[in-house]
Protein backbone atom coordinates (compact mmCIF):
# COMPACT_ATOMS: atom_id res chain seq x y z
CA UNK A 1 0.00 0.00 0.00
CA UNK A 2 1.65 3.29 -0.73
CA UNK A 3 1.35 6.11 1.24
CA UNK A 4 -1.57 8.05 -0.50
CA UNK A 5 -3.47 4.99 -0.25
CA UNK A 6 -2.90 5.18 3.53
CA UNK A 7 -3.68 8.95 3.77
CA UNK A 8 -6.83 7.92 1.52
CA UNK A 9 -7.66 4.95 3.58
CA UNK A 10 -7.61 6.93 6.88
CA UNK A 11 -9.64 9.56 5.71
CA UNK A 12 -12.34 7.27 4.18
CA UNK A 13 -13.00 5.25 7.50
CA UNK A 14 -12.80 8.75 9.82
CA UNK A 15 -15.20 10.32 7.51
CA UNK A 16 -17.51 7.14 7.70
CA UNK A 17 -16.96 6.42 11.53
CA UNK A 18 -17.65 10.03 12.50
CA UNK A 19 -21.00 10.47 11.96
CA UNK A 20 -21.68 6.78 13.74
CA UNK A 21 -19.59 7.93 16.71
CA UNK A 22 -21.64 11.17 16.77
CA UNK A 23 -18.74 13.72 17.70
CA UNK A 24 -19.33 17.09 18.10
CA UNK A 25 -17.25 20.05 18.55
CA UNK A 26 -14.79 19.66 21.89
CA UNK A 27 -15.01 16.36 21.94
CA UNK A 28 -12.26 14.26 21.97
CA UNK A 29 -11.03 11.05 19.64
CA UNK A 30 -7.94 8.74 20.50
CA UNK A 31 -6.08 6.97 17.84
CA UNK A 32 -3.63 4.40 19.07
CA UNK A 33 -1.55 3.24 15.61
CA UNK A 34 1.02 0.89 14.91
CA UNK A 35 2.64 2.01 11.51
CA UNK A 36 4.73 -1.37 11.87
CA UNK A 37 1.71 -3.06 11.36
CA UNK A 38 0.54 -0.48 8.69
CA UNK A 39 3.74 -1.88 6.56
CA UNK A 40 3.18 -5.60 7.35
CA UNK A 41 5.37 -5.97 10.20
CA UNK A 42 5.18 -7.16 14.09
CA UNK A 43 3.95 -3.99 16.19
CA UNK A 44 6.79 -2.53 17.55
CA UNK A 45 9.25 -3.86 14.35
CA UNK A 46 9.38 -1.50 11.99
CA UNK A 47 8.09 2.25 12.75
CA UNK A 48 7.75 3.76 9.62
CA UNK A 49 7.64 7.99 10.32
CA UNK A 50 5.94 8.51 6.32
CA UNK A 51 3.19 5.85 6.99
CA UNK A 52 2.76 8.04 10.66
CA UNK A 53 2.56 11.37 8.44
CA UNK A 54 0.21 9.98 5.52
CA UNK A 55 -2.10 8.74 8.18
CA UNK A 56 -2.17 12.46 9.99
CA UNK A 57 -2.82 13.72 6.76
CA UNK A 58 -5.68 12.04 6.02
CA UNK A 59 -7.22 12.08 9.75
CA UNK A 60 -6.15 15.70 11.06
CA UNK A 61 -7.95 17.76 8.26
CA UNK A 62 -11.31 16.29 8.74
CA UNK A 63 -11.04 16.24 13.05
CA UNK A 64 -10.12 19.95 12.75
CA UNK A 65 -12.51 20.56 10.26
CA UNK A 66 -15.18 19.29 12.78
CA UNK A 67 -13.70 20.78 16.27
CA UNK A 68 -13.03 17.41 17.48
CA UNK A 69 -9.75 16.75 19.07
CA UNK A 70 -7.39 13.95 18.42
CA UNK A 71 -5.53 12.12 20.91
CA UNK A 72 -2.59 10.31 20.02
CA UNK A 73 -1.65 6.96 21.97
CA UNK A 74 1.77 6.47 22.81
CA UNK A 75 3.48 2.80 22.63
CA UNK A 76 3.91 0.61 25.89
CA UNK A 77 7.34 2.21 26.37
CA UNK A 78 5.48 5.31 27.20
CA UNK A 79 2.94 3.45 29.68
CA UNK A 80 0.40 4.05 26.94
CA UNK A 81 0.59 7.59 27.41
CA UNK A 82 -1.37 10.32 25.33
CA UNK A 83 -0.39 13.18 22.93
CA UNK A 84 -3.32 15.75 23.04
CA UNK A 85 -3.62 19.54 22.09
CA UNK A 86 -3.34 21.47 25.62
CA UNK A 87 -7.01 23.19 24.49
CA UNK A 88 -8.83 19.79 25.43
CA UNK A 89 -7.72 19.15 29.08
CA UNK A 90 -10.19 20.11 31.65
CA UNK A 91 -8.51 22.64 33.93
CA UNK A 92 -6.55 20.91 36.62
CA UNK A 93 -5.46 17.88 34.41
CA UNK A 94 -1.86 16.66 35.37
CA UNK A 95 0.28 17.01 32.31
CA UNK A 96 3.65 14.45 32.10
CA UNK A 97 6.76 15.46 31.11
CA UNK A 98 8.09 13.78 27.37
CA UNK A 99 8.36 14.45 24.20
CA UNK A 100 7.45 10.94 22.33
CA UNK A 101 10.30 9.69 19.72
CA UNK A 102 9.68 7.39 17.27
CA UNK A 103 11.25 4.28 19.12
CA UNK A 104 9.52 5.72 22.67
CA UNK A 105 6.46 6.89 21.79
CA UNK A 106 5.79 5.70 17.92
CA UNK A 107 5.36 7.25 14.96
CA UNK A 108 2.16 7.93 14.89
CA UNK A 109 2.19 10.13 18.34
CA UNK A 110 5.16 11.70 17.17
CA UNK A 111 4.07 13.16 13.98
CA UNK A 112 1.16 14.29 16.07
CA UNK A 113 3.42 15.64 18.43
CA UNK A 114 5.25 17.55 16.19
CA UNK A 115 2.05 18.88 13.72
CA UNK A 116 0.07 19.92 17.03
CA UNK A 117 -0.21 23.67 17.96
CA UNK A 118 0.47 23.18 21.52
CA UNK A 119 0.89 19.54 22.54
CA UNK A 120 0.70 18.09 25.53
CA UNK A 121 1.15 14.51 27.05
CA UNK A 122 -0.76 13.25 30.03
CA UNK A 123 -1.02 9.53 31.50
CA UNK A 124 -4.80 9.06 30.57
CA UNK A 125 -7.49 10.63 28.64
CA UNK A 126 -11.44 10.06 29.00
CA UNK A 127 -12.29 9.91 24.98
CA UNK A 128 -15.63 9.96 23.74
CA UNK A 129 -14.49 7.57 20.90
CA UNK A 130 -11.73 5.68 19.66
CA UNK A 131 -9.87 4.22 16.38
CA UNK A 132 -7.11 1.28 17.15
CA UNK A 133 -5.06 0.90 13.78
CA UNK A 134 -2.93 -2.28 14.61
CA UNK A 135 -4.19 -3.82 17.72
CA UNK A 136 -2.90 -0.86 20.28
CA UNK A 137 -5.38 -1.69 22.70
CA UNK A 138 -6.99 2.01 23.02
CA UNK A 139 -9.14 0.53 25.64
CA UNK A 140 -8.02 1.97 28.74
CA UNK A 141 -8.67 5.51 27.02
CA UNK A 142 -11.72 5.50 26.63
CA UNK A 143 -15.13 6.58 28.90
CA UNK A 144 -16.40 3.58 30.56
CA UNK A 145 -19.17 2.46 28.66
CA UNK A 146 -17.39 1.53 24.90
CA UNK A 147 -19.41 0.12 22.17
CA UNK A 148 -18.01 -1.51 19.31
CA UNK A 149 -18.12 0.07 16.08
CA UNK A 150 -18.40 -1.46 12.55
CA UNK A 151 -17.57 0.08 9.28
CA UNK A 152 -17.01 -0.69 5.61
CA UNK A 153 -13.00 -0.51 5.73
CA UNK A 154 -11.52 -3.23 8.14
CA UNK A 155 -7.84 -2.67 7.47
CA UNK A 156 -5.21 -0.01 6.91
CA UNK A 157 -2.11 -1.43 4.92
CA UNK A 158 -1.76 -5.07 6.72
CA UNK A 159 -3.30 -3.26 10.29
CA UNK A 160 -6.57 -4.71 11.68
CA UNK A 161 -8.92 -1.43 12.37
CA UNK A 162 -11.26 -1.36 15.25
CA UNK A 163 -13.66 1.27 16.08
CA UNK A 164 -15.96 2.58 19.18
CA UNK A 165 -17.70 4.93 20.08
CA UNK A 166 -18.89 5.53 23.91
CA UNK A 167 -22.18 6.29 25.23
CA UNK A 168 -23.39 7.16 28.98
CA UNK A 169 -23.82 4.23 31.26
CA UNK A 170 -27.72 3.34 31.62
CA UNK A 171 -28.93 3.97 35.29
CA UNK A 172 -32.15 2.53 36.93
CA UNK A 173 -34.33 -0.12 36.63
CA UNK A 174 -36.90 -1.32 34.86
CA UNK A 175 -39.15 1.77 35.52
CA UNK A 176 -36.56 3.84 33.93
CA UNK A 177 -36.53 5.57 30.51
CA UNK A 178 -33.77 6.37 28.15
CA UNK A 179 -32.68 9.12 26.22
CA UNK A 180 -32.08 7.58 23.03
CA UNK A 181 -29.83 10.63 21.68
CA UNK A 182 -27.42 9.98 24.36
CA UNK A 183 -27.44 5.96 23.47
CA UNK A 184 -26.55 6.64 20.10
CA UNK A 185 -29.99 5.01 18.83
CA UNK A 186 -30.18 2.07 20.56
CA UNK A 187 -30.20 0.67 23.74
CA UNK A 188 -27.34 -2.17 24.63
Amino acid sequence: MTYEEIRDTARNAVLEFLPIAKLTKGQILVIGCSTSEVKGQHIGKGSDIDAAAALLEGILPVLKERGIFLAAQCCEHLNRAVIVERAALLPGTDIVNVIPQIHAGGSFATTFYQHAEDPAAVETIRADAGIDIGDTLIGMHLKPVAVPVRISIKKIGEANLVLARTRPKYVGGARAVYDERLSGGELR
